[in-house]
């Protein structure tokens, strides 16, 4: 069987990891530290801070900026729950918006027309690592200041609806010759076992905030947010006769530790001359077969100003319905080979349809999943691999639909 998305662990990360376990320091210490400055310079924002996930990320932001009850967070119905779920943590209200038929992103008219005086937080989403429209989605926050309600001091401060964006599929992701991370004033990223760039499980909060915020001054307060409030860490602690701490706020616990921090360490140093051009590698390979035939609507990877992190291959077939999709993914399987769906929309699952979402009212996000099947895409992928996969595809789409055109 292929499998869909294996990380790649070899004999670096095992030295890193084990480098770690030996030096007496496995818990937050120096190379989560390091990671940290590392990701800043990488991503060019400028600050970061690493936790133990992306969903804790986007949710102490939330926190951070005072969302609550009574407060609404646009972002859109073609995600995973963890968008949203974060959201109803905080006790506001998801506020769904549909997606481009093109890339699958959050389409910014209707944030637009989606916004509120309740509205505090536009939450866009780089779908399989493709940007979005950071430029329009910038531009609709700043211009709906006017009725912009402020509340927090974080609100007042900034004076308007804060953009964080879920870049949990796009770290390295290019648009407009700037990097997923800097593009507006909260990025939040994933490392997560099956990213790109895994630390096992974890996350990072990629800081860009404009003036008058500090960065690095709220870098520092997010660290007490992030270790129950404590005002010193356990590395500060260790320093002589540093022992002694204060408790300042009822805090939350989601550090990263640095037995994850090793593994990314060594997964950022080779990124972007390894990781990224195996998996575009690949990508194109699947999108040189299969433009042959006139079923497939192909992902695009570059354009002029953007570039995919390459994250997920969304294939989708055209004109074809959700239960045909469905046998032809029991059909690819039926090969030994793995394949998903991303994402099943929010709105469609119980805990949202009962508090009264509908996917009816996206039509868009239900035609782009009703059609969608992720391809694998991993490192470790041969040439043979991806023969395999076209071929079990392309079989099990003419199974199905009766054409190999």
């Amino acid at each position: 069987m292929i499998p869909f998305s294996p990380p790649r662990i070899d004999q670096k990360i095992i030295d890193e990891v084990t480098d770690t376990l030996k030096s007496g320091w496995i818990t937050t210490g120096p190379k989560t530290k390091r990671f940290e400055k590392e990701l800043s310079a990488y991503s060019g924002n400028k600050a970061t801070l690493c936790l133990n996930s992306a969903t804790a990320g986007l949710e102490i932001m939330l926190r951070w900026f005072g969302v609550k009850a009574g407060d609404e967070v646009i972002l859109p119905a073609y995600t995973y729950s963890a968008t949203a779920n974060v959201v109803i943590h905080c006790g506001a209200t998801p506020v769904f918006v549909d997606v481009n038929a093109s890339d699958f992103n959050i389409n910014p008219e209707n944030i637009r027309k989606a916004i509120t005086p309740k509205t505090k937080v536009i939450m866009p989403v780089d779908f399989g690592g493709w940007p979005c429209d950071y430029d329009t989605i910038n531009a609709i926050a700043k211009e709906a200041a006017s009725s912009f309600v402020a509340e927090s001091d974080n609100q007042k401060k900034l004076g308007r609806i804060m953009v964080l964006s879920d870049a949990a599929h796009s770290i390295g992701g290019i648009y407009k010759g700037k990097k997923t991370g800097s593009l507006t004033d909260v990025s939040v990223f994933s490392f997560h076992a099956v990213k790109n760039l895994t630390t096992a499980e974890g996350g990072a909060v990629a800081l860009n905030l404009p003036e008058p915020f500090d960065n690095e001054e709220e870098y520092r307060k997010l660290c007490v947010s992030t270790l129950h409030g404590q005002n010193k860490d356990a590395l500060a602690k260790m320093q002589k006769g540093n022992w002694k701490y204060d408790i300042v706020e009822a805090g939350y616990k989601c550090n990263m530790t640095d037995i994850m921090a090793a593994i990314g360490l060594v997964e950022l140093a080779r990124y972007d001359s390894d990781t990224l051009v195996k998996r575009e590698k690949i990508m194109d390979q699947y999108n040189w077969t299969l433009s042959a035939y006139s079923w497939a609507e192909l992902p695009v990877t570059r354009t002029a100003d953007t570039f995919t992190s390459c994250h997920l291959y969304p294939l989708r077939i055209k004109n074809i319905t959700e239960q045909q999709r469905d046998e032809i993914i029991k059909r690819i399987f039926d090969h030994d080979v793995s394949v998903n769906v991303h994402f099943i929309p929010v709105p469609m699952m119980s805990f949202y349809k009962s508090l009264g979402y509908d996917i009816k009212n996206y039509p868009v996000a239900y035609n782009n999943f009703s059609r969608e099947i992720s391809l694998p895409v991993f490192y470790d992928m041969t040439e043979e691999n991806v023969k395999t996969v076209l071929e079990a595809v392309v079989r099990s789409v003419h199974d199905v639909i009766g054409t190999n055109q």
